[in-house]
């Protein structure tokens, strides 16, 4: 049956449940931790260290109460822990509300106790050639059974206190009796179902006790004491500390002889059942707790540190001791000795396969770690080391997500990722706001142009006219020539208009792109005061363009260059770029573009030029055709001559081939 269950609203994944966790029984799947139940051994750890209450025990609260409705003849029996969780209460007071709750008879699980601590002796005496595993803490038989089935002939087959209280109590009052049994153990209720022959019907924990306490609208401070009902236990109240049941049994540890040896805490347990398979104890008897004694158990609520709460119980013992009557306690163990305490164990084997050390590097280097340099050992995944981690990923029980470096590289990845798609993202969206811009402006160029274009023509032709017809009036041929330079000039604008209207469709050829630059260059009229610079990298020269497309790009910006810097300067055009892409820079020495022109220069009509000596097409014209030849074309100037040199360099990046629609 489950044990322990957990609360997906409050999980955060912190990973200290899969570190706490000695079974290893805790999964952690699509980012939540989940207890496999097959695998839990009800040790209650997970409960313990959980902060946000995540983990916590299967109910059996709701049970215990259609038990107490049957009107059946219920006892409670409680575990000799209680002095430790109800500190503030006496034990009658606490006898007296348990009663209060429906209980009719409410009895110690310590003299169950005082019979299993007489069979162990019992046991040692007539077997002195064997060596024995104590069972009377159910999460360690769980975890033999589970997963060192090899050492079940060396569980000593003695039930447990429990058990033992439980058929005292029906020999003592009839088969009839329903039995509960309260204290701070969560494995006791797989215990409790595990098998009818426990004789305990269900298992509340000290927690669950308060929450029916609570349920039934009961006031501790108003019941009525009432002592325990009999048999009165003698030293097997004891029990709940490391070590108690050998003082029950009058065993003790000796440290020189070694026969008998205590552990507790999951990773003392754990140890200690390994070094007795392997034979490194020669101890007759290991007597082992999951937790730090049943006073830490994961039922408790008190918050108390361990000696304290080993001190309550030892007080009650001690004060408990000062009242006995000997007579009646050895009546009563004589009533119940020839009880069958007798128990045996069956494998429930949930070892998994451990993946190969192939195995183990590929999941290593999955996450990352390529050597042992590599592989930090931090523990933030819930696991000792990074080779436990990747041998719980080939099992099923972890995600490589939980390596926290691992995680941290890929959230880096990520950012990075996303950062790049988002300047990916504002780039296309400037482009497409100004491609938006382009196409409205194209449109209104296209129908500007033509409708300008016939009378401008008209007004040429009889200007030409008039200057045939009249050839000696120098007057009005100043005029004329006047007007045919205004109206050639009103042409080029149309021209440009026209070229920037249409979208011309790109005609690739393989080119010689540094040669072509050459030619371009070489024929554009530039003073002599203004040297130029041709470079390039070695670079692949060829690339898939339209030959004439691109003249028209390198003849603006050269020329745009050559006419800012005036009559002085260097103009630099380097090639270069690499298998995919091509390169090209224009570089002038001129006085720079100001910065709040910079995000304009390639809007139609702007111009930086004088006016009149210039369209404030050309650049426009040249973002079209790269955006067309599916490039970039960026710019980088300086004007301020005191952050440095001042210039100008416009960068093209063009594909090499013709991308793939």
């Amino acid at each position: 049956m489950p044990l322990v269950e957990t609360v997906p609203d409050k999980c955060r994944v912190c990973y200290t449940c899969v570190r706490e966790c000695p079974a290893k029984a805790i999964r952690i799947k699509s980012g939540q931790a989940e207890v496999i139940p097959h695998r839990c051994i009800g040790c209650g750890n997970c409960i313990k260290v959980c902060t946000r209450d995540a983990k916590r025990a299967i109910g059996s609260t709701a049970k215990v109460l259609e038990i107490l409705r049957t009107k059946k003849r219920v006892a409670a029996i409680v575990a000799p822990s209680f002095p430790a969780e109800f500190p503030r209460v006496g034990a009658k007071r606490l006898v007296g509300t348990i009663k209060t709750c429906g209980f009719e008879i409410v009895s110690q699980v310590a003299f169950g106790a005082d019979l299993v601590a007489a069979a162990y002796r019992k046991l040692l005496q007539e077997n002195p050639d064997k060596n024995y595993i104590a069972v009377t803490c159910p999460a360690i038989v769980n975890y033999v059974e589970m997963y060192m089935p090899e050492l079940i002939p060396s569980l000593a087959p003695i039930v447990s206190p429990m058990v033992a209280e439980a058929r005292v109590m029906k020999h003592l009052y009839g088969d009839d009796l329903q039995v509960v049994f309260i204290g701070p153990c969560v494995a006791k209720k797989g215990e409790a179902e595990a098998d009818s022959d426990t004789d305990v019907d269900a298992s509340l924990t000290f927690a669950e006790l308060r929450n029916l306490i609570s349920i039934m609208g009961i006031d501790p401070e108003k019941v009525e004491d009432s002592d325990f009902n009999p048999p009165t236990p003698g030293l097997g109240a004891l029990f709940p500390i490391n070590g108690g049941m050998l003082q029950a049994a009058d065993m003790k540890e000796d440290l020189l002889s070694g026969e008998i040896v205590t552990a507790d805490g999951k990773q003392e347990f754990i140890e200690a059942l390994k070094e007795f398979k392997s034979g490194d104890m020669e101890a007759r008897l290991l007597e082992i707790l999951c937790c730090e004694g049943c006073i830490m158990g994961p039922g408790m609520t008190s918050t108390a540190p361990l000696f304290r709460r080993r001190a309550k119980v030892s007080k009650f013992v001690r004060e408990s001791m000062k009242e006995i009557n000997f007579n009646h306690w050895n009546i009563a163990f004589e009533r119940c000795k020839n009880l069958n305490l007798d128990r045996s164990f069956k494998p429930c084997d949930q070892r998994l396969i451990t993946p190969s050390e192939s195995e183990i590097t590929r999941i290593l280097e999955r996450m990352g770690k390529f050597t042992t340099r590599d592989e930090l050992n931090c523990g933030a995944c819930g696991y000792s080391t990074c080779r436990e981690h990747a041998v719980a990923i080939f099992k099923g029980l972890a995600e490589s997500e939980m390596c926290l470096p691992y995680a941290i590289e890929q959230l880096k990845t990520t950012v990075d990722e996303l950062a790049e798609k988002n300047d990916e993202l504002a780039g296309t969206k400037v482009a497409l706001k100004h491609a938006e811009k382009m196409a409205s402006m194209g449109q209104l160029a296209a129908g500007i142009a033509h409708e300008v274009n016939n009378p401008l023509g008209v007004v040429l032709m009889y200007a030409h006219t008039l200057m045939d017809e009249n050839p000696d009036n120098e007057e009005l041929k100043e005029d004329l020539k006047t007007i045919t330079v205004h109206a050639d000039r009103c042409k080029k604008i149309v021209a440009g208009l026209l070229d920037f209207a249409r979208q011309k469709k790109v005609t690739r050829s393989m080119t010689n792109v540094p040669d072509l630059i050459e030619k371009t260059v070489r024929v554009l009229k530039r003073p002599e005061t203004i040297k130029l610079e041709f470079i390039s990298d070695g670079m692949d020269p060829m690339a898939d363009v339209d030959e004439d497309q691109l003249a028209q790009v390198i003849t603006n910006l050269a020329g745009n260059a050559i006419q800012a810097m005036g009559e002085k300067g260097i103009l630099t055009i380097r090639t270069g770029g690499d298998a995919n892409q091509i390169i090209i820079e224009v570089n002038d020495t001129g006085p720079g573009i100001p910065k709040e022109n910079v995000k304009k220069i390639f809007e139609p009509f702007f111009t930086t030029k004088e006016r009149g000596s210039g369209t404030g097409l050309g650049l426009a014209v040249t973002y079209g055709i790269v955006k067309m030849h599916r490039g970039q074309i960026k710019v980088e100037s300086n004007a301020d001559p005191e952050k440095g040199p001042t210039g100008t360099t416009f960068t093209v990046t063009l594909p090499r081939r013709e991308p793939e629609s």
